[in-house]
């Protein structure tokens, strides 16, 4: 097995290209690489994009255009963690832009129904803290945002 990690195929309806480029513009560390044409005899018109390969936040992904069989659903989605306020209204915005839809407690699905949740770094660590009272206040204020406000968490975290 290669050691290079692991690319994610996201089975699109004609909208792979479209969906790598956004995706591109939205993470830093990103790239579009190979895109396969359907030829001659193959399922796909020929000429049209099959495929392609593209990298967003340094991860692999293969867009594949394989048609209208297959939809995502919430069962898979992409964690992000953002280090500020600002970065989460970033993704926050970017993603829900042109037909996304908001979620409760930091989910989204961006305008090709892709689920993705945007998470502060330190949230994990309030929600699992040791003090049981200090996990739940966090865990009840984050039940009650779409998208999360890091203030408003640490107000909960610390009882204020």
């Amino acid at each position: 097995m290669t050691t290079e990690g692991f690319t994610t195929c996201l089975w699109f309806d004609g909208q792979a290209e479209e969906a790598a480029h956004y995706y591109v513009s939205i993470f830093k560390n990103s790239g579009i690489g190979r895109v396969s044409r359907y030829t001659d005899g193959s399922p796909g018109e020929p000429g049209s994009v099959m495929a392609v390969e593209f990298t967003a936040n340094g991860h692999k992904f293969l867009g594949l255009n394989g048609g209208p069989q297959f939809t995502f659903s919430e069962a898979i989605s992409f964690q992000i963690f953002c280090e500020n306020q600002e970065e989460v209204d970033h993704y926050w915005t970017r993603l829900t832009e042109n037909g996304g839809e908001t979620g409760n407690c930091g989910w989204l699905k961006d305008r090709y129904g892709v689920s993705w949740q945007v998470i502060p770094d330190r949230l994990i660590g309030m929600i699992s803290d040791a003090d049981p009272e200090k996990a739940a206040r966090t865990t009840q204020a984050m039940m009650s945002m779409y998208k999360l406000d890091i203030a408003a968490l640490e107000k909960a975290y610390a009882g204020e």
